[in-house]
This record gives structure tokens, sequence and C-alpha cells, in this order.
């Protein structure tokens, strides 16, 4: 049976060199060996080239460990968590990257439209939803610091770079892409709250939610929005 520094040795190979289904996989194994893994799960965390979604399970195994130095550490180096919450109108990201980093989603979700709205400006935060120019508008580092949390904070299941994906990969198919993350099934709308799923456990591209009562053009500017030619996610 292996021991413990050998399980290490290869998780963190694995962490490394793996694809980034297999580098979760290797956070869960790890999570077990918490926390002599801790140290070297935090020098991993500022040197490896990982996509959000393994950033942002690493950086909450590490807050999960209650060690002091390691808070420390990561207070030092991620100050604001582990996404930059880079704003160009002067938004404060800090209560949305709070709820997800709890997997509050729900809650994100609702904070997530009220931000777009203070994006878009007063009409916008008064009548409580967005005009497709209004999107088309956002500057670009506010719609990535947005996506780069629903990364981080859902292993890369959630975002509006994963729903992009999954409707390019869909032929950008509406109706396609409103069965597969769970938004409609056949010609039945999912109605909001109860039947959204507010967990890990949704399919991926599930959340953030957009409102389809006034057509797919709000959707379509989030999703051909100019920020993502500039992103690598």
């Amino acid at each position: 049976m292996a021991s413990d520094t050998d399980l290490l040795t290869s998780l963190t190979t694995q962490l490394t060199s793996s694809n980034e289904k297999r580098q979760l996989q290797a956070l869960d194994d790890l999570s077990a060996l918490m926390p002599d893994g801790g140290e070297k799960l935090l020098e991993l965390l500022k040197t490896a080239t990982w996509a959000w979604g393994v950033k942002g399970r690493a950086y909450e195994l590490l807050t999960e460990l209650g060690d002091a130095e390691i808070k420390s550490a990561l207070v030092d180096q991620y100050p604001q968590g582990i996404v930059p919450l880079l704003s160009e109108k002067g938004l404060d990201y800090q209560p949305l990257q709070q709820l997800l980093q709890h997997h509050d989603y729900q809650a994100a979700d609702d904070l997530t439209l009220k931000l777009l709205c203070q994006l878009a400006g007063p009409a916008a935060q008064k009548r409580g939803w967005l005009y497709f120019t209004e999107v088309e508008q956002f500057p670009i580092p506010d719609l990535l610091t947005i996506d780069h949390l629903w990364l981080a904070h859902s292993q890369g299941k959630f975002g509006y770079s994963v729903q992009r994906q999954i409707w390019l990969g869909l032929g950008q198919n509406w109706s396609q892409l409103w069965e597969k993350i769970n938004w409609r099934q056949g010609k039945k709308w999912t109605r909001w709250p109860g039947e959204f799923t507010w967990d890990l456990s949704a399919p991926r591209g599930h959340l953030p939610l957009s409102n389809q009562l006034r057509g797919i053009q709000v959707i379509n500017a989030l999703l051909n929005h100019r920020a993502w030619s500039q992103s690598s996610t």
C-alpha cells in the first residue's frame, strides 16, 4: 500500500501535468491528506497555470484548513480572493466573491443580476432588468471579473463563458442550449426558483441565470460580448 508521502507525490504530479478534470479529482483526493498537503498546494497555487475552476477549488481547500500560516499567506498573496476584482465602473465585487466562495449560488445569482444592472446604469437599476444594448456596453474587465468568480467557485461548471462554450458547441442553437443546461425540458420552462438547482449537482452551464421572458436578445448579447475574444477562458 502506498504511503501518504507517495500518494502526495503522485497527486502533485497529476496536478501539474493533467487535464482540468483530473486536476480537480486530484484536489479532491488531496483534501483527504490535509493538512499535510497544505504547503505543497499553496506552492502550486502560486506557480501552476491552472484554469479558474482548479485555482478556485485549490484556494477553497486552503481556506478551509484553518492553518494560521497558510491563511496569512493567502491574505498576503490574494487579499481580494483568488480572482482579481477588476472594475472600470468602481463596483465592489467582494460580496459576490464571498457568496460564491461559500457556494451560496442562489444569493450569488440574485446579486449578479443586481451588479449587471449597476453596470448598465440608473435606468436598469430602477427597472431591475437589462436591455441588450446595455449589455453590449459592459466594460470588459467587469464582465470578466463576474465570469471568473463564477468559474473559480464552481469547479469550472458555471459562468457566461461556460454557457457560451456549450452554445457554440451546439451550433448556436438556443433550444438545444436550454435543454442542455436544464432551463427547459421539452416545452416546459424550468420555474424559478424552486425548479432550478442551486448547487454543484446542476448541469454544466446551469448558472448564472438569464431571464428569457423578453426573448433571447440579452443572453445573445452576453454570449457575444467582445470580452470573450480577449479572454483565455
